[in-house]
C-alpha cells in the first residue's frame, strides 16, 4: 500500500526539491501551501515547479489554528522543511509554533513519522532562528511520534550570496576565512531525507560532498564569473559590534546579523553526501544571470 506523505515548507528550496524526490519515489503526496498558483510555479534557486506533483493541496497558513486542525488526517507520515531566514515572519511563530502545531496533530492522528529539517548546531546559535529551532528539535525528540531529525550544513542556495558579491568584484569573510562547511544541494538533500523516511528515529548532521572553507568557495564564486579574486576579512570585533547594533535596531535585523554571523564563524561540517558540486552550481548560476543581463540589453 502506497504511503501518503504530509509536506510543510513545500515552497521553498528544499521543500520544492523534497516533494519531487517523494514523489518520484512513488509515495502520495499532501502540501500546505499558502498560494497554489505560486507553489505550482518555477521555484526560487532552481527548484521545481508543484504542478504536477501533488496529489492532495491543502490552502491554508501553518499559523492558522483552523488550518492545521486534521491536517494529518489519512496521513501515514510527516517531513517538515519549514522554517524563516530572511523571510519577515517571526522564526518563534513559524520554525516553533508552525511546526509545533502540526506535530500536535500528526500525534492525535499517531502517524508513524515525523521528519523535521533543522540546522546543524543551532543549539549554539544565538539568533532567534537558531533558538526557535533548536527549541523545536527538542520538542519533536520527546513527542510520542517518532523524529526523525535531519540537521543540514547548510544549503548551495544560501551561497548564491558569493557570487553577487564576486560579480561586484568584492567578497568578504570572517577573520581569515578558513571556517569550514560542506553545504549541500536541495536535491541531494532530498534524497537523503527520503531515504531516512522509512527508518528508525533518529539525528542526523549532513552536508555536502565537498568539505571547503569560505576563502575556497569565494575563489569558486570569482572562478565562476571570470574574475580575479578580491577578499576582505572582516576582524570578529566588527561581527560583535554589528551584533550589538542590530540589536538595537529591529528582532528582524538583530536575528538576520546573528544567523548569518555566526554562520561564518562555525565550522558546519556534516556527513558528506550527494553528487552535486558547488562549483558546478556556481557556474550554472553565474551562467544564468550572464543570460539574463543579456536577455535585458536585447
Amino acid at each position: 500500500m502506497t504511503e501518503h506523505i504530509l509536506v510543510i515548507g513545500a515552497t521553498g528550496y528544499l521543500g520544492r526539491h523534497l516533494v519531487a524526490e517523494l514523489k518520484r519515489r512513488a509515495y502520495r503526496v499532501r502540501v500546505l501551501v499558502r498560494s497554489r498558483e505560486r507553489a505550482q510555479a518555477d521555484g526560487p534557486f532552481g527548484s521545481p515547479a508543484l504542478a504536477d506533483l501533488v496529489d492532495d493541496w491543502i490552502i491554508g497558513d501553518v499559523t492558522d489554528p483552523e488550518t492545521t486542525a486534521g491536517i494529518c488526517d489519512g496521513v501515514d507520515r510527516v517531513v517538515s522543511s519549514l522554517g524563516v531566514t530572511r523571510q519577515k515572519a517571526d522564526p518563534w511563530d513559524i520554525d516553533f509554533r508552525g511546526n509545533l502545531a502540526v506535530l500536535r496533530d500528526a500525534e492525535r492522528a499517531k502517524v508513524r513519522s515525523f521528519g523535521y529539517v533543522g540546522v546543524l548546531h543551532s543549539e549554539t546559535g544565538t539568533s532567534a532562528t537558531m533558538r526557535a529551532k533548536t527549541a523545536f528539535s527538542e520538542v519533536a525528540r520527546r513527542s510520542s511520534v517518532p523524529a526523525q531529525i535531519i540537521n543540514p550544513s547548510g544549503y548551495f542556495s544560501d551561497l548564491t550570496d558569493l557570487l553577487t558579491m564576486a560579480r561586484a568584484g568584492m567578497s568578504l569573510h570572517l577573520g581569515t576565512g578558513e571556517t569550514k562547511l560542506n553545504p549541500i544541494h536541495g536535491a541531494d538533500l532530498a534524497h537523503f531525507i527520503a531515504d531516512r523516511v522509512p527508518d528508525a528515529p533518529g539525528r542526523w548532521d549532513v552536508g555536502g560532498p565537498d568539505i571547503l572553507t569560505y576563502r575556497q568557495l569565494e575563489e569558486l564564486a570569482f572562478d565562476a564569473v571570470g574574475k580575479k579574486p578580491h577578499s576582505i576579512g572582516v576582524p570578529g570585533q566588527v561581527l560583535r559590534s554589528a551584533e550589538w547594533i542590530a540589536d538595537r535596531i529591529s528582532p528582524r535585523i538583530s536575528n538576520l546579523t546573528r544567523f548569518f554571523g555566526e554562520g561564518l564563524a562555525t565550522d558546519a561540517v556534516g556527513l558528506p553526501t550527494g553528487t552535486h558540486h558547488i562549483a558546478e552550481y556556481f557556474r550554472e548560476h553565474a551562467q544564468a544571470g550572464q543570460n539574463a543581463e543579456d536577455g535585458s540589453l536585447g
